[in-house]
């Protein structure tokens, strides 16, 4: 699932295959952007900020894609099978030329399989804007937690901003702090012992400040592997998220599962009912129990 860590790890890989190379084809595949034509522009660099990606080229434009729940971009050489899906998801290609040595102006690699392409599978997002006006897209995300703006203070304060808020809701709201989606969200509770319903108000004053530590730390921890992992335990990577009714590692207790949020976007949500504290969905509103007293009201 995309979150900031997959996000980061697909702009080094565009960044890697396109950076200063000459495009020397495009094909945007949405009906607002059938007739661009980038060919002979120069890719710039491919940043990630938060969950969302910039491809900025030469003439002050910026390529802007999100991945949301099943986007996905692919690189391939010259003459490599696309494999990232049908031809119909297919949103964007951007083909760039091999790469040049800036003094002779002669190849730097091989020949015929330097040439990068990139094809954009199945974008719910795909924007070609102004790279001046970049912040119309990305100017409302909160602190970055792989990005250069990171704000510790910053984003917790958003977070507290609103203290009857459930956490997990304040955790994917990226204007707090950009990069956090369902896995982390579950993760970070479950590691904070508490469930994603409890008020980030109510949140144990020593976790509070330990939050956007533990969330950049998990994020940063996992940006350079192929597998993520919020256990350090090989083969049992994650503690609660994707686990419902299999034992929680730590205490043995089937893991829950339920949907957070007002109904209008899929978000997963899993928990421990005896690790962690604080209201669930089948508990009442303003509930406080002991974590093991809510694991037998609500079974």
């Amino acid at each position: 699932m995309p979150e900031g860590d997959t996000v980061w790890q697909t702009a080094r890989r565009l960044h890697t295959a396109l950076a200063g190379r000459t495009l020397t084809r495009t094909d945007f595949r949405v009906p607002k952007y059938a007739t661009v034509d980038l060919t002979g522009r120069t890719v710039l660099d491919v940043t990630p900020r938060g969950k969302h990606l910039l491809t900025r080229v030469e003439g002050g434009l910026t390529v802007h894609s999100h991945l949301g729940m099943e986007g996905s971009w692919k690189v391939y050489a010259d003459q490599q099978r696309w494999t990232g899906g049908p031809t119909h998801q297919i949103r964007v290609i951007l083909t760039a030329a091999p790469a040049t040595d800036t003094r002779t102006g002669k190849d730097t690699g091989t020949g015929i399989g330097t040439a990068r392409t990139a094809v954009g599978y199945r974008l719910p997002v795909l924007d070609l804007l102004r790279t001046t006006e970049e912040h119309r897209t990305v100017g409302h995300l909160g602190p970055d937690l792989l990005g250069p703006d990171w704000d510790p203070d910053r984003a917790l304060a958003n977070l507290l901003a609103d203290p009857a808020r459930p956490l997990g809701e304040a955790l994917l709201d990226q204007r707090n702090l950009a990069g956090i989606g369902n896995v982390y969200k579950s993760e970070l509770c479950f590691l904070l012992r508490v469930t994603p319903w409890l008020p980030v108000g109510a949140l144990p004053a020593r976790h509070t400040a330990q939050l956007p530590v533990l969330a950049k730390k998990l994020l940063e921890a996992n940006r350079e592997r192929p597998v993520r992992s919020t256990t350090g335990r090989r083969g049992q990577d994650l503690f609660v998220y994707g686990r419902a009714d299999r034992p929680c590692l730590r205490c043995g207790t089937p893991i829950r599962a339920a949907d957070q949020g007002d109904g209008s976007r899929e978000r997963p949500t899993y928990w421990c009912p005896d690790c962690q504290a604080g209201p669930t969905p089948s508990t009442p509103p303003g509930s406080t129990a002991h974590p093991r007293t809510q694991h037998r009201t609500t079974n």
